[in-house]
């Protein structure tokens, strides 16, 4: 990969908004925009590289640090496009975008309205507002992704991410996150009846996270921010995402109100149980237990994710839609 040399200076980003936008000079003068860095208060404060600004409180500014990062940004641009009029829900809309180093791509967008999923709860309303999106997301279909350069992804085997879970779940209850039997419901049987079934790829954003989900005090969504991870996939990784930033009830109720069958709900849930336990485990063990600013999301995340569901004592998992 090509990094940046170095992040970009307070001149260089004035300059940029300039223009962008050429009636708005963005040093922080009266009636200028002030540029600030959107800080992502889950990455550990020596490892933050701002790369994500607010232009004012109306725009947003993303700065690509790879080539790789890149193409992921511009292919964004173009798979919002195709993905706007299938999900019922925001999604960003682009102001220009060119390079800020050369080979390295900036982005401004139009801010979204609302607050990140962790600061509002999702209504029954909002829960329909994400039925709709997963279902737009199941609608778009593959070969126009694939046209604008979403890649394809395997399924990831539940097997493997159990016996991964289980380990890491030694840990946590040595340090005193979790009780030792946690992951006992999820069986080599019962993750092998979970795999995923031929035919059932679709449009999947894969990080439908707490922060790339935009709530409004009423607890309707309002946008959808992020695409650059989508892939051409297993769906039940868009509902693991949901069980993780809204709770598994919420999540399963709006992935059935979508016309997802109990199998897919199911498999998300535990993707998404694997993943709490493991991606708190990977902090704990990196940085102790704690009670830093991404020690508490990760253990709101797992809770989330462990929220039960009748789905799992009622389902027989017989043949159903998707």
């Amino acid at each position: 990969m090509n990094q940046a040399p170095h992040p970009p200076s307070e001149d260089e980003l004035r300059e940029l908004v300039r223009t962008l936008l050429p009636s708005e000079s963005g040093d922080g003068s009266p009636g200028e925009p002030a540029i600030r860095p959107v800080v992502d208060e889950k990455t550990p404060e020596p490892e933050r590289a701002h790369s994500t600004w607010w232009v004012g409180d109306r725009h947003v500014l993303r700065l690509a640090h790879d080539r790789e990062q890149s193409a992921r940004r511009l292919r964004e641009l173009r798979l919002r496009d195709l993905v706007r009029p299938h999900v019922g829900v925001p999604v960003p809309v682009s102001r220009g975008h060119g390079e800020w180093r050369q080979g390295l791509v900036y982005t401004l967008d139009t801010a979204l309205q609302g607050g990140a999923g962790a600061r509002h709860k999702v209504t029954a309303l909002g829960e329909a507002d994400l039925a709709g999106l997963l279902t737009g997301l199941h609608a778009v279909p593959l070969r126009q992704a694939e046209a604008v350069g979403v890649p394809k992804a395997a399924p990831r085997s539940l097997e493997t991410l159990r016996r991964e879970a289980r380990q890491a779940a030694k840990e946590l209850v040595a340090a005193d996150e979790i009780d030792a039997g946690w992951l006992r419901p999820l069986s080599e049987a019962g993750a092998a009846q979970l795999e995923v079934r031929p035919g059932t790829a679709a449009l999947v954003h894969r990080t439908l996270s707490a922060e790339h989900l935009v709530i409004s005090a009423d607890g309707r969504v309002r946008g959808v921010l992020d695409w650059t991870d989508a892939v051409l996939g297993d769906p039940a990784e868009d509902i693991a995402g949901l069980a993780r930033a809204i709770g598994s009830p919420a999540a399963v109720r709006a992935a059935t109100l979508a016309g997802y069958g109990p199998r897919p709900c199911l498999r998300g849930l535990w993707l998404a149980r694997c993943d709490a336990v493991l991606r708190l485990a990977a902090l704990v063990q990196r940085f102790g237990p704690g009670e830093s600013e991404r020690h508490t999301l990760l253990r709101t995340e797992l809770a989330q994710a462990w929220e039960p569901i009748l789905l799992e004592r009622l389902s027989d998992l017989r043949d159903e839609p998707y």
